[in-house]
């Protein structure tokens, strides 16, 4: 169900590493998590003109809808990419064309977290068809979600939703020791977590790295047809 190495596609024509040297070349830095998805789906237009980029695409879930962030559609396969932009603050003016940035303080790194295992479980969800994969990726400036913690730390209601480098995500996971049921969150897969480096700038909180989690079909469902509008 999952796999960390290079040979990541997106819609089965671009590697993922290529878009994403793509995308900082000309964008170090987002003002937002739509600007990155935005700028994502250029960046991979750029690559590949054959693959189309459709933002906010629903899925059927039972008896309600839900939306996904990037679906990304080939000729012969697709991809369905949930994005987080998590940011501590960083001013500066950077990028081509050159543009000042005013990233703001996103305090609560345990909710980055459950959110983007929530991404992972949506996409084992969302990835039902034999030529659809999903992406779970994660961008951000703040080095505590990357760093593991430190030794003699105390339990913490997020402990299980760690996802700093080296990590493995899988089976249930309980949020608060499983004192608050609705943020317990079950994964098919297993995933080891491996953070790569996506821009350097000047100041403090100008390191940027990216997490990127593959989730391959859900062999249960691989041949139940499409899910979205």
């Amino acid at each position: 169900m999952a796999s960390m190495d290079g040979s990541r596609t997106v819609a089965g024509r671009v590697s993922l590493g290529d878009v994403i040297a793509q995308l900082a070349r000309y964008r170090p830095v987002f003002h937002s998590e739509a600007d990155l998805q935005h700028s994502f789906a250029r960046a991979l237009w750029e690559l590949s003109p054959d693959v189309h980029s459709r933002l906010e695409v629903p899925q059927w879930a039972g008896d309600s809808t839900e939306h996904l962030d990037l679906l990304c559609i080939g000729p012969s396969a697709r991809t369905a990419i949930e994005f987080k932009y998590f940011t501590r603050r960083w001013t500066g003016t950077v990028g081509t064309p050159a543009e000042d940035y005013a990233l703001k303080e996103h305090a609560a790194a345990d909710l980055a977290r459950l959110h983007f295992v929530r991404d992972i479980a949506r996409l084992e969800r969302f990835c039902h068809r034999s030529d659809q994969n999903g992406l779970a990726i994660m961008l951000t400036n703040d080095a505590s979600l990357w760093t593991p913690p430190g030794v003699g730390r105390g339990q913490t209601r997020d402990r299980e939703f760690r996802i700093h480098q080296g990590r493995e995500l899988g089976g249930t996971l309980l949020w608060a020791e499983g004192a608050y049921k609705p943020n317990t969150c079950t994964l098919r897969g297993a995933y080891p977590l491996d953070w790569k480096p996506y821009s350097e700038l000047d100041g403090a909180g100008g390191e940027f790295r990216y997490l990127a989690v593959s989730v391959g079909p859900s062999p249960d469902r691989a041949d139940d047809g499409p899910s979205q509008v």
